[in-house]
């Protein structure tokens, strides 16, 4: 089944042309089923391309999902405003709504303190609003930092050089999440702070289910089983971060090679995409066990349950 957006985002049309099941949203409303509605708060700097690596991994399921896109009230300074006005609602325009699952993205902003960002209200007033508007969410690098934060008291730690380039973990549970993965698996990572173990297992309502011996902790799950946190980055395409390394190097920063990314570190060297399965997997499984075998079909069910 496909994912539902627009016909004129520009994901359509590249998804469309990977043969990806993509439906316009005015043929979709024929179809007298009940998609799965998932929200993606997009806090990415080059949010189209962000977009597009979403929605290929949400494609990947014999469910329809109908997305849409939220932002923040923040002006972006990588994509035009026309894109943002077509396409992107605000939080007063979906927060009487209801949805079965969300995604909040990582930003560039791991190296001020939580309070400094300039949305971090409003990111806590949506956080807060998931509880009985969203039934699962998922969150990505910085804001899996900043919702273990904001939620549990998790506190982020500045790393002595940015951790970049592929990891492997270890799967450290049985959750539905990660049903199907081998025992070792790859993922990418890109960012200047991390989390302590110890800190995460000392909340009893918080388990680890992935680990990297390097890169540290990767997904936590709330056992409620509606709360997922991932600190590094599986929506990543091939290129993602050569991309971000070229970039880093033109602006002059002191940035290492990324760690098992490059055949013999040699950035000339087409990148190995190993983590692209386990991604596609992950979302697949995300959707079928920890949405749609668990959402109320009336989601406004969600009011009722949280109050009890």
């Amino acid at each position: 089944m496909p994912i539902r957006i627009p016909g004129d985002l520009p994901a359509y049309e590249t998804l469309e042309k990977e043969h990806i099941f993509v439906m316009r949203s005015d043929r979709a409303e024929h179809q007298d089923i009940r998609p799965l509605r998932v929200l993606i708060l997009n806090l990415m700097p080059k949010k189209i391309e962000t977009e597009t690596q979403l929605m290929r991994l949400l494609s990947n399921s014999p469910l329809q999902v109908d997305v849409e896109l939220l932002q923040v009230e923040h002006i972006s300074r990588n994509t035009s405003l026309r894109h943002m006005d077509m396409f992107y609602k605000t939080f007063p325009e979906v927060e009487q709504c209801f949805y079965d699952g969300m995604i909040i993205t990582g930003a560039p902003v791991e190296q001020l303190d939580y309070e400094q960002v300039d949305y971090w209200r409003e990111l806590c007033r949506i956080m807060d609003w998931t509880k009985q508007h969203v039934y699962s969410t998922i969150y990505i690098c910085w804001a899996a930092m900043a919702g273990l934060y904001y939620r549990f008291g998790v506190p982020k730690y500045r790393l002595d050089r940015k951790l970049f380039g592929v990891f492997q973990h270890k799967v450290e549970s049985d959750n539905p999440l990660l049903r199907g993965f081998d025992d070792i698996f790859p993922a990418p990572h890109s960012r200047h702070s991390g989390l302590h173990r110890e800190d995460i297992e000392n909340v009893p309502e918080l388990e680890i289910l992935a680990y990297s011996p390097l890169a540290g902790v990767y997904i936590v799950a709330n056992r409620n089983g509606r709360e997922f946190y991932l600190t590094g980055h599986n929506e990543y395409e091939r290129y993602t971060l050569k991309e971000e390394y070229l970039r880093d190097l033109q602006k002059g920063l002191d940035i290492q090679i990324p760690y098992q990314y490059f055949p013999g570190d040699n950035p000339g060297c087409e990148p190995v995409f190993n983590w692209r399965c386990h991604a596609n997997l992950m979302y697949s499984n995300w959707l079928n066990y920890c949405v749609y075998q668990k959402t109320p079909f009336d989601l406004r069910e969600l009011l009722i349950q949280e109050e009890h």
